[in-house]
């Protein structure tokens, strides 16, 4: 019986961290793409634009410590875009 219950303890710590490990997002800028002509021009954010910036959230604050990034991500009009897709700008 002892055994049956460590081995369902086991199991269910390896599937929480198996979800964590799902819902891990990778950064990368280039997510960010198909934001590029809404954020260049007065075009409205496509929902593939909103659904990127939804899951790079997280990555935001890491591109703003960017040089090269933090223009494009930090333009007023990236932060209406974001407030467009009901993504509040992050405070870092």
């Amino acid at each position: 019986m002892k055994t049956a219950h460590i081995a369902l303890c086991t199991l269910v710590v390896l599937l929480v961290a198996e979800v964590q490990v799902s819902m891990a997002v990778t950064c990368s800028p280039v997510q960010l793409s198909s934001c590029v002509s809404a954020i260049t021009s007065s075009t409205p954010p496509s929902n593939l634009c909103c659904s990127k910036i939804k899951e790079q959230k997280p990555c935001l604050c890491q591109y703003l410590k960017n040089p090269n990034l933090k223009r494009f991500v930090d333009s007023p009009n990236a932060r209406k875009v974001a407030s467009t897709c009901g993504t509040p700008f992050p405070r870092c």
